[in-house]
Order: C-alpha cells, then sequence, then structure tokens
C-alpha cells in the first residue's frame, strides 16, 4: 500500500531512540498516523511541528497497518504560530478539534479551512474568527451542524441576531423579541452578507459561547470529554489582547 498526499501536522509522539508517531489531517486521506524514522534529527525536527503543511509519502504491507511516512515540508508555519500565545494555544486547541474527526476518513473541506486558519492567524481577532468558524465545521462534519441561514421560527433569511439553544437554528430580531434572554447571541461575523473584521471582543466571546455550548453537549461530554485547556488559554489570550469594546 501506497499514497502520496499534502497533510498538516497535528502532533507528534516520540518512538524509541530517534523516530516517532507523526499524526498528519491530510487533504485526501484524513486524520492519519505514520511512523517517521529519524524525527528527532536536525532536519526533520523543525518540520515535524503543529501547524505545518507537509507533502507525504505513507507505505505500509497492509492497509491498517502504522505504516511508514516520508516527509518532506512545503509551508513551515510552526515557528511563527508559536511565537505569539495565542498562535501557540491555537494550533494546538486546532488540533485537538481534527482529533474528533475519525481516524483516515476524508475530510477535505476541513482540511481547507485548517490551511486558511493558520495561513492567517497573526491577529488575534482573525484567529478567533478562524477558530469560531473551524468548531461550527467540526460540528456539521460529525453531523451537528447548526442552521444560522434562516429563522427556525419564521423561515425568515434577514436581520438574524439570536440563535436557540435548544435547536441550533437562527432566530430573527422580531421573533426573538420576546425570549431574547433565553436566546445566544449570533455573532455578526457569523451572519450572512456581513464582512470585515472590526469584531468587538464581545463578539468573539459569543462565538465561542456558541460553539462551546453544541460542542459540549454533542461531542465532548458523550465521549466524556470537556473543552481542551488550549480552547480556555487562547480564549483568555484574546481577551486581553481586544479592547472590550471598538
Amino acid at each position: 500500500m501506497e499514497w502520496t498526499d499534502d497533510g498538516i501536522v497535528l502532533g507528534v509522539r516520540r518512538h524509541g531512540e530517534s523516530s516517532a508517531v507523526v499524526e498528519l489531517l491530510t487533504r485526501e486521506h484524513g486524520r492519519h498516523l505514520g511512523l517517521v524514522r529519524g524525527a528527532s534529527g536536525k532536519r526533520m525536527r523543525p518540520v515535524l511541528q503543529p501547524g505545518n503543511t507537509v507533502r507525504a509519502i505513507w507505505r505500509a504491507r497492509l492497509d491498517e497497518h502504522l505504516g511508514m511516512y516520508a516527509i518532506d515540508a512545503l509551508t513551515l508555519r510552526a515557528a511563527g504560530l508559536i511565537s505569539a500565545q495565542h498562535g501557540a494555544y491555537g494550533v494546538t486547541h486546532l488540533a485537538s478539534l481534527a482529533r474528533l474527526l475519525p481516524e483516515r476518513d476524508p475530510h477535505e473541506d476541513v482540511y481547507l479551512r485548517l490551511e486558511h486558519a493558520l495561513d492567517d492567524f497573526e491577529d488575534v481577532g482573525s484567529a478567533a474568527v478562524h477558530i469560531v468558524r473551524f468548531e461550527l465545521a467540526i460540528l456539521a462534519e460529525l453531523g451537528f451542524g447548526l442552521d444560522l441561514d434562516s429563522c427556525a421560527a419564521t423561515g425568515e433569511t434577514s436581520d438574524l441576531i439570536y440563535v436557540s439553544p435548544k435547536s441550533g437554528g437562527a432566530v430573527s430580531r422580531a421573533a426573538g423579541a420576546p425570549w431574547a434572554d433565553r436566546l445566544l447571541p449570533l455573532p455578526p461575523f457569523l451572519r450572512e452578507g456581513e464582512q470585515g473584521d472590526g469584531w468587538s471582543q464581545q463578539d468573539l466571546l459569543d462565538g465561542f459561547r456558541l460553539t462551546g455550548l453544541f460542542l459540549l453537549r454533542h461531542v465532548l461530554e458523550p465521549r466524556g470529554q470537556g473543552h481542551s485547556d488550549a480552547r480556555e488559554g487562547f480564549i483568555n489570550a484574546v481577551t486581553r489582547a481586544r479592547p472590550a469594546l471598538r
């Protein structure tokens, strides 16, 4: 068995004196592990860092085997990511989200979203928006997508500013007014047609509250898990870096 694919490094686990088991999210083969010989050497150490994009050749005698990776660098962004506190927490959290996907199932849209997020991670506000959107994508990929395109009560597609914490459906301003204190805010950056980067700290925190609720309910708690420490660390970094009002 052999294939070649592009992949984003999610994690590396030491194996023996100089080898490592490397976990990639690949474009066409999903989340996939393989053994890399000489992973601790000077050439491979900077390549095998979470957040980097690599070209990987995977070989194994049988498909169900762990297999071996031969890896070459494509985009070495890890050093820049971990130089900022939000970057270090963010790439760790993104990797933990990717690990929620079944191993070896292709998820090309998630791969592309992850690559786009990592390429636009310098500004903490942009990074936060990418992570919230990535969390929504993971929910959708696992079968728990939120319907944010039309009002769950009226079917309207405009002036959607709330989300029902029960159904995960958007709610318009008029329909939600009587129950506003029971509904979740739908931040502007998740509303259809609203573009820009001038989101307030509260907008970003509202996004994390929204995705966090449904991730816990549908994905994490059924697996006996909670949110990662890296997620909390990233949110704290956002809070410190962004003013409460714009």
